[in-house]
């Protein structure tokens, strides 16, 4: 059985007490994620106790999709996805409690100054509606009691949504928390509308130990273990959400986003409930890993091979990816950006450099800029076209993308080659 509870217990968690809504959590997670370590806690007033940092380090990500190393992770996230699998949901479990239906009796929390509200940050929306699944993952701004607003950007969940309102119908979604982090990648896979991510799960691991349950008002399929889940409904209205801060480190803008109404809250005692750091590396690691996968994939096709690919820290593992290859022609690093941006469209930056250099090492990339790269032939330049939204320097999310070849020439490679110290 896949449990956040058995996989946190493995990396040795600390424990820090409990804390205040207001910030202390940010602190006690950011020291955490430096450790690379879990951190328990409890947030006052709050009946679950929380767990952060729990992907603090690209090993984690391998150790919850059971993986040795990259490739291997990557191959597992693609070959999931093309594979359409049924998935047997199990009733209700009988031992789940149910709770007063209040927001404020579970860890929501302010994590900023300049927040909008209290936050949940790791919260597992699946809905199924006109024959389609969907989960993903959305900040959601707690209101009041019973009510919050939820963040939807145009993709999959905005579809169901507003095509329910359309019809006069409030769209029913099953959150939970506290769930295997393997169920959370793979929510933020984002394939084709249609594909239900959460089977990807059974496909990676022995299908026996992702276990599916009925969620007991909408009949969702959500996973098992969790530490809470709320039965709630998205309505037509709208309402300010944000400030917040996104995986760039700086506040996202106020919207109007939908409002979110609670019907039913239950409780697992065992799971504790998980709380991302927003724009920590547990963020960036979640959100970024998986389109890593699909970078590989797409350079993969048009080089030999793809050694390493990287969405860095720095950049949010979102805006800047540094990929090394090996090549058959000069020509094939050039391929290889415009391969990374088509399949990563948020990309910003993209650095291409040599197998020999080391992608984790950002003063080894900067060498290869250093002692590889010329503008005036390696520089490539894209204007005017559409980026992230999460770029504050972008102008409507459109933006300027460059990619850097920092490969050197094939027919003078010699001449590039950083010098070695015998073994003696």
């Amino acid at each position: 059985m896949l449990a956040l509870s058995s996989f946190i217990n493995e990396l040795t968690p600390l424990n820090s007490g409990t804390l205040k809504r207001l910030y202390e959590p940010t602190s006690v997670i950011k020291d955490a994620e430096k450790k690379r370590r879990p951190v328990l806690f409890k947030v006052e007033n709050a009946i679950p106790p929380s767990v952060g940092s729990v992907i603090s380090d690209r090993v984690h990500i391998l150790r919850a999709l059971n993986a040795k190393n990259d490739e291997e992770a990557y191959t597992k996230i693609l070959s999931a996805l093309n594979v359409k699998r049924d998935i047997k949901v199990e009733g209700f479990p009988f031992k789940i409690k149910e709770i007063e239906p209040d927001l404020y009796k579970l860890p929501a929390i302010k994590f900023y100054e300049k927040d909008g509200g209290l936050y949940f940050t790791s919260s597992l929306v699946v809905s199924c509606f006109h024959g389609s699944c969907n989960a993903s993952i959305h900040r959601i701004m707690v209101r009041d009691r019973i009510s919050a607003v939820i963040r939807l950007v145009p993709r999959h969940l905005w579809k169901m949504y507003t095509t329910s309102i359309g019809e006069g119908k409030n769209l029913p979604v099953s959150i939970v928390f506290g769930v295997h982090p393997a169920f959370i990648i793979a929510a933020a896979t984002s394939p084709s509308y249609g594909t239900f991510e959460l089977p990807m799960v059974s496909e990676m691991f022995n299908a026996e130990k992702a276990i599916f349950i009925e969620s007991p008002i909408h009949n969702n399929p959500v996973p098992w273990p969790f530490s809470v889940l709320i039965e709630a409904e998205i309505t037509k209205e709208r309402a300010p959400e944000g400030p917040f801060v996104d995986v760039t480190k700086t506040y996202d803008r106020i919207r109007k986003q939908p409002v979110l109404r609670v019907l039913k809250a239950y409780i697992n005692p065992n799971e504790p409930f998980h709380v991302i750091l927003p724009g920590g590396r547990e963020h960036s690691l979640f959100m970024g890993f998986p389109k890593e996968a699909f970078i590989w994939e797409a350079v993969s096709r048009v080089v030999p091979k793809v050694s390493k690919v990287r969405l860095t820290v720095g950049g949010g593992g979102w805006l800047h990816a540094i990929i090394s290859i090996e090549k058959n022609h000069d020509g094939d690093s050039k391929n290889a950006i415009i391969a990374a941006f088509a399949a990563h469209p948020s990309l910003k930056h993209v650095i291409v450099v040599d197998s020999d250099v080391d992608v984790d090492n950002l003063e080894d990339v900067e060498w290869a800029i250093a002692t590889r790269f010329q503008g005036d032939r390696d520089l490539i330049i894209i204007r005017n076209i559409r980026g992230s939204t999460l770029d504050p320097s972008s102008s409507n999310a459109f933006t300027t993308k460059l990619g850097i070849d920092a490969t050197a020439p094939l027919e003078e490679r010699e001449k590039f080659m950083k010098a070695d110290i015998p073994r003696v």
